[in-house]
């Protein structure tokens, strides 16, 4: 043993304090272990039954270079002292070529001395190995060998940590999406088109490119939930929804803007402003216009009320842009009446 107890310890507790994430644990563990034991190499290896292999994740090897296992070296798992050591309950051998004669990779490497310890995280599933090996006949204490199995447990508690926040980081991204997201329709919710539409306002000001921005009403929406019920409405809305994301451009965002309206907006294309509107609600008119199944029947709607408006270099306020749709949509209703 190289280094003292009390070494160990101030340098394992140092380890533990300042790493931030597996790698900054890992690597100063296997400086630890090669110095404990005096083996030419220590290595974390990662194992994938179901494809059958085991990966070097991280490795450190001493400057004799006798022995070099590298990392991101991938072995056939059958083959490797790590499994012939797990299923035989033996972590420990200083003569490889007569225990385990029949491993092509202890061969390969020319492995003499191999010592190893199982890391497993969660409910005993095994993640990997804590490995160190030399080319020459080595003696490892027990106390190496304790030192190994706790740095192992160490390993895995990290590992756990890492999965853990992995897997929390992934449903704060899915809650984040579900918060933007209409539930009924899965179309985007007011909260997105207002921070989708402050955003492509901010972009429009500062390229000169305007905005045009359809506020869609469904006429008639009262009398078919009072018809065929709230359900039936529901899957009206729906329908309504599935027919305007097939009709929307690539560069439109369709949001429900609540209740039975719903708003489009997206760059202006046309380069005459009049044209390019009533082209706009024209096609989003034609979307909502149709046959659709409610309760078993077919029932004929006859297309929703648009209000198109385009943004101008006054329009900073997207809910005031908004209440100019709506206001809009309000005259092409009364007309359509």
């Amino acid at each position: 043993m190289t280094i003292s107890a009390s070494g160990i310890l101030e340098k394992l507790a140092s380890t533990i304090t300042q790493s931030n994430d597996l790698e900054e644990l890992v690597r100063p563990f296997l400086e630890i272990l090669e110095e404990v034991t005096g083996l030419e190499s220590t290595y974390l290896t990662r194992i994938d039954r179901g494809e059958g292999l085991q990966h070097i994740v991280f490795a450190h090897n001493t400057k004799t270079q006798r022995l070099n296992i590298s990392e991101g070296l991938t072995v056939d798992w059958a083959d490797t002292l790590c499994k012939r050591a797990l299923d035989e309950h033996r972590p420990f051998s200083d003569d490889v070529s007569e225990c385990w004669a029949d491993s092509q990779a202890a061969r390969d490497l020319g492995i003499r001395t191999y010592l190893s310890v199982p890391i497993r995280i969660g409910e005993g599933e095994l993640f990997g190995t804590l490995c160190g090996a030399s080319g020459a006949r080595v003696h490892v204490s027990s106390e190496s060998e304790r030192l190994l199995a706790l740095l192992a447990k160490l390993i895995a508690r990290q590992l756990e940590r890492d999965l853990l926040l992995e897997q929390l980081k992934k449903e704060n991204l899915a809650y984040s999406r579900q918060a933007l997201l209409d539930p009924l329709t899965g179309i985007p919710n007011r909260r997105a088109l207002l921070q989708e539409l402050k955003r492509s306002l901010a972009n429009s000001l500062r390229s000169g490119q305007a905005l045009n921005l359809a506020f869609i009403d469904l006429d008639g929406f009262k009398s078919i939930n009072d018809q065929y019920g709230h359900d039936e409405g529901d899957r009206f809305l729906i329908q309504i929804a599935q027919r305007l994301t097939s009709n929307v451009r690539s560069g439109d965002f369709l949001a429900r803007y609540g209740g039975d309206e719903f708003i489009v907006f997206g760059p202006v294309s046309e380069t005459d402003p009049e044209r390019g509107r009533r082209a706009f609600r024209e096609r989003l008119e034609q979307a909502t216009v149709g046959t659709f199944d409610l309760n078993g029947e077919s029932f004929f709607y006859q297309g929703a009320s648009v209000g198109v408006v385009t943004s101008n270099n006054e329009d900073r306020d997207c809910e005031a842009l908004v209440a100019r749709g709506d206001h809009e949509m309000y005259r092409v209703k009364k007309s359509r009446r």
